[in-house]
């Protein structure tokens, strides 16, 4: 697949999927920006891909950190062609001892920001009447999750803001689409607890947790001319964890 001319921002990209993802999009010839909170690992990814990817700050928590964002994206360039939110945040523990600013930190950084940051960058590809858009969801928004209860609400919004999105969108060529990740091979994922990793690999079938590429490669598909009869769908990329839901 090949992007050259192309301009993409991606959200959460100085590490795992995001950054795979990143990487992918500068291998192919886009033009790429980076998203995220970690403006040290955003300069350190800038210098790493010799100037390829540009960096800009974003706090999905704060709706005017997401428009500022924004702003500064479309000043340096006319529009965006392809949006891939996917920044995440999440923590595992009982729903019930959630701690309420945990609450809506989490479902601003899965959901509030991603709304504001597309609402905010759509009217430049309305008018030029093209545009991909590629939410990045969870398989614990499809099925659920134990533990990830608020996490599992926000990833179940974003699907849902990707169907209706992609209904309202479709007359200007724009195509919306969400990849669901299973468990993936990212900080993340490291940082729970051994048992909980080995739960999983026992569940999935394949035996073994997604790579970011992996992921990134879906991602791509769905950014790609691949997919222009494609949109308001949803992909799980589980390795066979989740085959209904």
């Amino acid at each position: 697949m090949q992007f050259d001319g192309k301009t993409a921002l991606i959200t959460g990209g100085v590490s795992g999927i995001g950054k795979a993802t990143v990487m992918e999009f500068a291998r192919c010839g886009a033009r790429v920006i980076c998203a995220d909170i970690n403006a040290a690992a955003g300069a350190a990814l800038a210098k790493e891909t010799a100037g390829a990817v540009e960096f800009v700050p974003i706090d999905l928590a704060s709706p005017a950190s997401v428009r500022d964002c924004a702003a500064e994206v479309l000043k340096r360039h006319q529009r965006i062609d392809i949006l891939v939110n996917a920044a995440g945040f999440n923590d595992l523990q009982p729903f019930v001892e959630n701690p309420p600013d945990y609450m809506d930190r989490v479902l601003m950084i899965n959901l509030g920001g991603p709304v504001h940051l597309t609402q905010a960058l759509l009217p430049a590809m309305i008018a030029a009447k093209a545009g991909k858009i590629v939410n990045v969801s969870s398989d614990a928004g499809r099925v659920g999750s134990s533990g990830e209860t608020t996490y599992a609400a926000a990833k179940g919004g974003i699907i849902a803001f990707t169907k209706s999105l992609a209904r309202e969108v479709a007359r200007y060529s724009i195509n919306v689409n969400c990849v669901c990740p299973g468990p993936t091979d990212t900080p993340m994922l490291q940082s729970r607890p051994d048992k909980l990793k080995e739960a999983f690999i026992r569940a999935i079938p394949f035996r073994r947790f997604a790579k970011p590429q992996e992921i990134a490669d879906a991602i791509l598909f769905f950014a790609s001319a691949r997919s222009d009869y494609i949109t308001g769908q949803v992909l799980s990329v589980s390795g066979g964890l989740t085959f209904a839901g």
